[in-house]
């Protein structure tokens, strides 16, 4: 294993717990619902970032909220750090128990409380799905728009940790948008509650927005009050390719320019295009340099609308192929070949390295130039997907954690890269947050004074520093 720099690394951290413990979780939680055996502590010793690891002495999954709470005062007694924890779909090692101590398992803690038709809200468990939250307010017809890539087993804590994105982030926000009320534990066990249904609330300071993105360091969210919107009449997915990754990234400007917001518009390159297609088999032309996937919603006469113009302005620049979907069902086959993107790339090598790059949308041309020379400069493999229409992409590094000498060619890959992102006013994350794999990267775009104050707001939340110590700061 390689250690990363600044990127990713191995960390791993041992412990061993006490009988009269164990058997008071035990009591407490049910045997069922605690973890401590070897075997057990490696399957939750890591998330989906590649090459970071880091094991509990135990993990612990409450049913209910009073169990959260006893479960921090239990922790506090022992001066064990308390970890928070749903499905470990983060990309950003945000869930890595480096000091060891307690994981908080939430999956567990997972009913749907409330679907309110008239206040257009859902009140939910940290642990539901975010699929299954989607599913359950459509079912009444209402909307929750985001959708993280992950959403098949990501969980709204997590979501609400990380402030996931989605493929409708370009129109209709991420979660942040969404979080009209949050409950849950501080780490002294006390309970917190900020927000709720009313939709105009600026009592006092913002401890949502706090809360929202923060990676489990200042407190851990047990419930969550959600704003629902009526779903869209109408829908027009259309496809596009492209045999120079500039023309599609030109067209990506135009479109916002011309005043369309599209609900989803995404890009993949040639790598992605055949690594998909390598997957699902659908047809994707093998030669082209880019595919641009872009979805219309809204009333119908304005979906015909905007359908036409997207069109227009992609016979303008020249697409090679353009397509609108014939159905919902072909729609909703070229949604998720998209989705599967990560998927098909990751068959091809033993480690997939994806990032997280945000840019101005006029940049983007630039940024994919930069990937491609940057590419060549360090013989990587790399295939970019994206939110084109956020400037938010995904480069990802087809390499093998094994190979020493490879990963450090992937960590300057990344490293030159996001000098360039922050030089042209982009950000180091837009969806995947920080956790430990991008703490120095952070420090780059905020400097020494913006750390200062997020530090001064961790320790006024947390000041043992006993919430998911080691993330998004570097020690």
């Amino acid at each position: 294993m390689c250690r990363g720099n600044g990127l990713v690394g191995e960390i791993s951290v041992g412990g061993g717990m006490t009988k009269g413990l164990l058997e008071k979780l035990q009591r407490l939680f049910g045997r069922e619902n605690v973890y401590y055996e070897q075997e057990d502590m490696l399957v939750y010793g890591y998330d989906s970032t590649p090459g970071i690891q880091g094991y509990p002495e135990v993990v612990v999954f409450p049913t209910r909220h009073e169990l959260v709470q006893q479960a921090v005062m239990i922790a506090a007694e022992e001066q064990m750090p308390v970890i928070p924890r749903g499905s470990g779909t983060g990309l950003s090692g945000g869930c890595v128990a480096v000091n060891g101590g307690m994981v908080l398992g939430l999956s567990r803690l997972n009913a749907i409380r409330e679907i309110d038709e008239e206040n257009l809200t859902v009140t939910c468990d940290a642990g539901v799905v975010t699929l299954d939250l989607y599913n359950a307010v459509a079912a009444r017809g209402l909307f929750y728009p985001p959708d993280p890539g992950s959403q098949k087993i990501s969980t709204i804590g997590g979501n609400i940790a990380e402030n996931a994105g989605g493929l409708r982030g370009l129109k209709y926000g991420v979660t942040r948008d969404y979080v009209m009320g949050l409950q849950g534990v501080l780490s002294d066990g006390q309970n917190f509650a900020t927000g709720g249904k009313a939709v105009k609330d600026v009592a006092g300071y913002s401890l949502r927005d706090l809360l929202v993105g923060s990676e489990g360091t200042l407190g851990i969210i047990t419930s969550a009050t959600l704003q629902l919107i009526p779903p869209p009449q109408d829908k027009r997915t259309m496809l596009a390719y492209f045999r120079d990754v500039g023309s599609a990234a030109e067209a990506v400007s135009e479109i916002i320019a011309a005043k369309v917001i599209p609900a989803t518009l995404e890009i993949m390159d040639n790598t992605t295009i055949n690594c998909v297609e390598d997957f699902s088999a659908i047809g994707l032309p093998r030669d082209m340099a880019a595919l641009l996937l872009i979805e219309v919603d809204g009333h119908p006469a304005v979906v015909e609308e905007e359908a036409e113009a997207v069109m227009a302005i992609l016979r303008k620049l020249r697409a090679s192929e353009t397509h609108q979907a014939k159905d919902v069902v072909q729609a909703e086959q070229l949604t998720a070949a998209r989705r599967t993107a990560l998927s098909a790339l990751a068959r091809v090598s033993p480690t997939t390295v994806l990032e997280d790059a945000t840019v101005p949308r006029s940049r983007l041309a630039n940024t994919f130039a930069e990937i491609e020379r940057l590419k060549q400069q360090y013989s990587l493999a790399v295939g970019t997907f994206g939110h084109a229409g956020d400037g938010n992409l995904h480069p990802t590094c087809l390499a093998d954690e094994g190979d020493c000498e490879q990963m450090s060619r992937v960590h300057a890959f990344f490293d030159d890269l996001y000098n360039m992102v922050l030089d042209i006013g982009g950000t180091v994350s837009g969806e995947h947050g920080i956790g430990l794999a991008k703490q120095d990267y952070l420090r780059r775009q905020i400097g020494d004074g913006g750390i200062k104050v997020m530090r001064q707001i961790k320790d006024s939340f947390d000041p043992v520093g006993r919430l998911n110590p080691g993330k998004i700061f570097v020690e």
